[in-house]
């Protein structure tokens, strides 16, 4: 089957924090080929941290009046739309993926726009790949709050169409292989190219191989020791180490 703009539906979440147990606050999601526009809050089974709501200003008075997102209609329609077939789009959707399975819905197929700029930008001109840095170096005006769900996707569809099409064109593509083609982006690791952090902060990983390759044996060591290695820095490693 090809898959056409009519199977998207663009979404994200908020949550009690970004550790092993917690879980969503708010989802918002949009579904342009039913008009369905939904955002929604929810009271956790564990308190919103502090540091989480530093950054998306949801407090636990503002949900504890809300209910469980498992008995609400919003969970019932969204597992509906996933196997219906529908794609569901987020900026590093690997993270609001794993929060929805957390309440028993699988999403089977999804595109992470996070992936696809990483995988579009060969020249290295972003600096970073945050969704409000690349809102502002697109020229996206919409009206939008960071960190709040429903703000989020509205920032997201915009960056979605302008990827997609930058994809077309520079591979010569249909419009339905390349929202393939992004699915395909999503399933693999992404090659990090630049040091964000550390000693060799700003510089560029293949590089650093040259000049410096035991650090990259010591970091590859380190990555692979975590408990939940980052697939991205053990793909790069291991083509470099």
């Amino acid at each position: 089957m090809k898959l056409t703009l009519d199977y998207l539906a663009y979404f994200d979440t908020e949550t009690t924090g970004t550790d092993k147990e917690d879980r969503l606050v708010q989802i918002a999601y949009r579904y342009p080929a039913a008009s369905e526009d939904v955002n929604a809050y929810f009271k956790a089974p564990l308190p919103i941290k502090y540091l989480a709501m530093a950054v998306h200003h949801i407090t636990q008075k503002m949900v504890d009046d809300r209910p469980a997102f498992i008995d609400d209609s919003v969970s019932s329609r969204i597992a509906t739309l996933a196997e219906q077939g529908v794609v569901f789009v987020a900026h590093n959707a690997q993270f609001d993926v794993k929060m929805l399975a957390k309440e028993g819905i699988e999403i089977p197929t999804y595109i992470c726009t996070l992936k696809v700029i990483k995988y579009l930008d060969v020249d290295l001109k972003c600096e970073c790949y945050q969704q409000q840095y690349l809102r502002y170096l697109a020229g996206i005006e919409v009206e939008a709050h960071a960190h709040d769900a429903w703000g989020d996707i509205l920032v997201l569809e915009q960056l979605f169409i302008r990827f997609l099409k930058t994809l077309m064109k520079r591979e010569k593509l249909s419009c339905e292989d390349a929202i393939d083609k992004m699915i395909s982006i999503t399933l693999e690791p992404s090659e990090i190219k630049v040091f964000t952090f550390g000693k060799h902060k700003g510089e560029k990983i293949a590089d650093i191989a040259q000049s410096d390759n035991g650090y990259l044996k010591w970091l590859y060591k380190e990555k692979s020791g975590e408990e939940e290695p980052d697939e991205d820095w053990i793909y790069t490693l291991e083509k470099y180490v």
